[in-house]
């Protein structure tokens, strides 16, 4: 039975790294004494060591131990005993190109699919969903394939914005890039705001968080998703 937090952010405004939703996260891994924190997507360019430190420090507050994956020789034994499993934010690209050169996609499915709890933040997010093809990251490596793990039977877009009307600028907005995706590809998108996150519990996806999710569905006009909304019914 899939456990998972899928958060569109690690950090909000005001807040320190993982802070504002580590009551969440208490009760998600709540049986795991350590977690296999896997720091492939590298914000910034920053180190593995110096990312599972981050991680680390951050639950050490809630009495949990952290790993990180590139401290074990063999990823996938490392997945496949983890307690749980935290993959943190960063690039997409770079993080999924690890994953897939790794042998990492399916052992990642399989454990959560029988039950290891997981959480995603931002890019750890985004590969949730069915492909990473609605990333807001720039392609700065081309990984063997855009598929993702698919733990969500749609596509994700995690630091969701929404057009400022005050603005001058004139580029394309998420909600057009969105569109153009659409043009071409069918999947549903959720547009997650930060502070927000889906909680899924077997079948069930329930967004959380103060905040509405933007949601589009090809074909359809966009609308908002109210805060305990299911969204299993996607598709």
């Amino acid at each position: 039975m899939k456990n998972i937090i899928i958060a569109s952010t690690s950090t909000i405004h005001g807040s320190g790294y993982l802070e504002y939703i580590l009551d969440e996260l208490s009760i998600l891994f709540n049986e795991a004494n350590s977690i296999l924190f896997i720091p492939y997507a590298r914000p910034g360019g920053i180190s593995h060591d110096a990312y599972t430190d981050t991680a680390r420090t951050a639950f050490a507050k809630i009495n949990k131990a952290i790993k990180g994956i590139h401290e074990f020789e063999n990823p996938v034994e490392a997945v496949t005993h983890a307690e749980a499993i935290f993959v943190g934010g960063g690039n997409t690209f770079v993080l999924t190109d690890q994953l897939y050169r790794n042998h990492l996609i399916e052992a990642i499915q399989t454990a959560v699919k029988s039950g290891t709890p997981y959480l995603g933040t931002s890019a750890g997010s985004n590969i949730c969903g069915l492909t990473i093809r609605t990333t807001n990251d720039m392609p700065i490596v081309y990984p063997p394939s855009f598929n993702a793990l698919a733990l969500v039977p749609f596509n994700i877009n995690p630091h969701y914005l929404d057009p400022d009307t005050n603005s001058k600028h004139m580029g394309e907005t998420r909600e057009t890039r969105i569109k153009e995706f659409h043009g071409f590809n069918p999947q549903p998108v959720v547009g997650l705001r930060e502070g927000s996150w889906l909680r899924v519990s077997g079948d069930s996806i329930v967004l959380k968080g103060k905040l509405t999710a933007r949601i589009f569905e090809k074909g359809k006009t966009p609308y908002e998703a109210e805060h305990d909304t299911e969204l299993n019914t996607l598709n």
